[in-house]
């Protein structure tokens, strides 16, 4: 892409109106889904394939997109963003992923970035849980440094909250406890589609430390991947090496890095094999090793 088709793609409103239309889908979506299971007669089946297409757009659209809108500086288009992530009850994303994940990405300092060797199931729990605790801490010291206290309605992890316990009982009002257990379950498999593609965006890569803090987030500290159906599922957030890059760049002209590290399938591939973790091991602990002996070959004096 020129500059000036990059140019033209920023100003083209269609792509921000195709993400705006996506909040008011995903909404229509879960009335439905909560509907659907009023029908009588339902078997078990049916119940696990919705509860498994609802995870999907709670992934897919719910954080996906709501992590587009969540890097914008529009605040209409954050609230957008919050209210998506509502639907997947992981609010708190918005918090912790633009003011903690993409200080420390690549560090160990980082709960969403994978450390070499690390299976994808002890991530999970490691990320989940220190991802909670750093929005909290971010959100605490956000509001006394404006003179609030922690415990104020100003706290954004409180907003958070009530943001998700008022879905939660809406859902419960007006559809049971029962619906209400199969919308926290989708909410869930969202939720672990969203740390799946976290856990295969920065697997075993790692920044230096310097005297004035850590290097600057380069395109070679993710994982790259430039295959058409992750692209056109995740709105360009294969390319992750350039979202990092410039994370204010719109996801319409986020660029392809030939030097960035490359995944060895699209994301949906990519996702598949990291839950076989002897596969996963085997195929990037390979690339990973080979860009370390790379790095010493062109660091080496000649």
């Amino acid at each position: 892409m020129d500059i000036v088709e990059e140019e033209m793609a920023k100003q083209n409103n269609w792509f921000d109106y195709m993400l705006y239309i996506i909040v008011i889908y995903q909404y229509i979506t879960l009335i439905y889904f909560l509907q659907s299971f009023q029908q009588p007669g339902l078997q078990w089946w049916e119940i696990t394939g919705r509860i498994f297409s609802m995870g999907l757009l709670c992934g897919t659209f719910g954080i996906n997109v709501a992590h587009e809108l969540g890097h914008r500086i529009n605040k209409y288009e954050q609230w957008m963003a919050k209210a998506l992530l509502t639907t997947s009850l992981y609010v708190h994303f918005f918090i912790e992923h633009n003011k903690g994940h993409h200080k420390y990405v690549a560090t160990l300092e980082d709960p969403s970035s994978a450390r070499y060797n690390e299976a994808i199931y002890t991530f999970y729990f490691r990320t989940i849980f220190y991802s909670y605790i750093s929005a909290w801490r971010i959100a605490n010291g956000e509001c006394r440094k404006k003179g609030y206290s922690a415990f104020s309605f100003k706290n954004e992890m409180i907003q958070a909250h009530i943001m998700k316990i008022i879905l939660l009982l809406a859902v419960y009002i007006f559809f049971g406890g029962l619906i209400t257990l199969y919308f926290i379950a989708a909410a869930v498999h969202g939720i672990a589609l969203l740390e799946t593609v976290n856990y295969i965006e920065h697997y075993g890569l790692q920044r230096s430390k310097t005297l004035a803090g850590y290097e600057r987030a380069m395109p070679w500290h993710s994982w790259n991947s430039n295959h058409p159906l992750g692209r056109m599922m995740l709105f360009e957030l294969s390319r992750h090496s350039d979202h990092h890059f410039m994370a204010s760049k719109k996801y319409q002209v986020l660029q392809h890095h030939d030097d960035a590290p490359q995944l060895p399938t699209g994301y949906p591939g990519s996702m598949i094999l990291a839950l076989i973790t002897p596969a996963w091991f085997h195929v990037m602990n390979k690339k990973i090793r080979k860009m370390h002996t790379d790095q010493q070959i062109l660091s080496t004096p000649l």
